[in-house]
């Protein structure tokens, strides 16, 4: 199953960027991921980090949630969660969910994780994803979201609003999992 993932993001991967008229040169250049990477990931040779995928997705203008979902699928309101698209960061274990139905007109994607103890996951500022905002909403555990020079320490229950493109780092410093909502809108892209 994994492997097939591997091949699946591969694929896409290759797919959006030839879509785009983009060499594998013009894709490193936009995403600040080197050209052997890209060209690892798409023979699934590598599995690319979350930081990584996020970095070429908003190179190629898509959220990670819209980099998923499935193309040609017919759009439904409705996302049943044993059809909702599932990826494990092969970094850090952390488990993504894609939760928002794929394929509808909104600029909006939910996102359900669940976060190791001890994680970080750093997504450096990117162009690409000015423009983009996200709300962070925590279910269980403890984070520690940094953005710019500013350390939130977030516990159950809150939420906390930031701007994609600037960069951010997400922590767990407890002994459990955490388990948060991301909210990510896309601003109309």
């Amino acid at each position: 199953m994994e492997q097939e993932l591997e091949l699946a993001i591969g694929v896409r991967i290759r797919t959006l960027r030839m879509e785009k008229g983009l060499t594998l040169d013009d894709l490193a250049t936009a995403s600040g991921v080197s050209r052997a990477m890209i060209s690892r990931i798409e023979r699934a040779e590598a599995s690319p980090t979350a930081s990584l995928l996020a970095r070429v997705c908003a190179a190629l203008g898509l959220s990670l949630s819209a980099f998923f979902a499935e193309d040609g699928e017919e759009a439904s309101p409705l996302s049943r969660r044993q059809d909702q698209q599932v990826w494990r960061d092969p970094e850090t274990g952390y488990l993504r969910r894609s939760v928002s139905p794929p394929g509808t007109s909104s600029t909006v994607d939910i996102v359900d994780v669940e976060f190791p103890p001890g994680a970080r996951v750093s997504f450096p500022p990117h162009a690409a994803s000015h423009g983009m905002t996200q709300h962070v909403w925590l279910f269980d555990g403890e984070m520690e979201m940094t953005v710019g020079e500013t350390v939130h320490r977030l516990r159950p229950g809150d939420c906390l609003f930031m701007p994609v493109g600037e960069g951010h780092v997400f922590y767990n410093p407890g002994h459990a999992p955490a388990r948060y909502c991301v909210v990510l809108d896309r601003g109309g892209r």
